[in-house]
């Protein structure tokens, strides 16, 4: 396939990508953002692996410059960082039981990554198995806005996208198959 029929299908997605960052600036309850999708679906939907990267993690920065930097910067782009190569090994298995179960490690993943991060590096909660227990239990309530805001966004992104490379064939990769159930 050459680059100039790709062209429609990169321009869709990162388009798609970065509408869903975007709404990252509208008002939404805590944590039920479309970070992770935007991750999961641009490693799953670009075939360039730089760019596969490079999209969603510019998407990201591009809203952070908007809300503001904070400590925890580095963990959090390394987590969605390791949320594209999830989505690059589904690039091959893209079914709707495979992108939901994605979605849910990403979520699992940022969970546990990121507030070992805030137990680890802020000074929030004592450094004690007790401490750690502490700071994931307070997490807890914002883990479920996380799961709603990641399956919900996913389901959006990976829908939409498989409804409209049914509705244009030109949107398809050879190698990658339609959504299926």
């Amino acid at each position: 396939m050459t680059t100039q029929m790709l062209k429609p299908r990169l321009m869709l997605v990162a388009t798609m990508i970065l509408a869903a960052a975007a709404s990252r600036l509208l008002p939404h309850p805590p944590n039920m953002t479309s970070v992770t999708a935007v991750a999961l679906f641009g490693g799953a939907c670009l075939s360039d692996r730089r760019l596969a990267f490079l999209v969603p993690l510019a998407a990201l920065f591009l809203s952070d410059l908007a809300l503001g930097f904070h400590d925890q910067m580095a963990l959090v782009y390394g987590c969605f960082a390791l949320i594209v190569c999830i989505g690059l090994w589904l690039q091959q298995r893209r079914s709707a039981l495979t992108i939901a179960g994605a979605a849910l490690a990403s979520s699992v993943l940022f969970f546990v990554v990121t507030n070992f991060g805030v137990w680890a590096l802020d000074n929030m909660y004592p450094r004690t198995f007790a401490g750690l227990i502490a700071c994931y239990t307070a997490a807890l309530p914002f883990f479920r806005n996380t799961l709603e805001g990641d399956l919900l966004y996913t389901l959006v992104l990976f829908g939409g996208f498989a409804l409209l490379e049914r509705q244009f064939p030109a949107l398809r990769i050879e190698t990658a198959e339609p959504l299926t159930a």
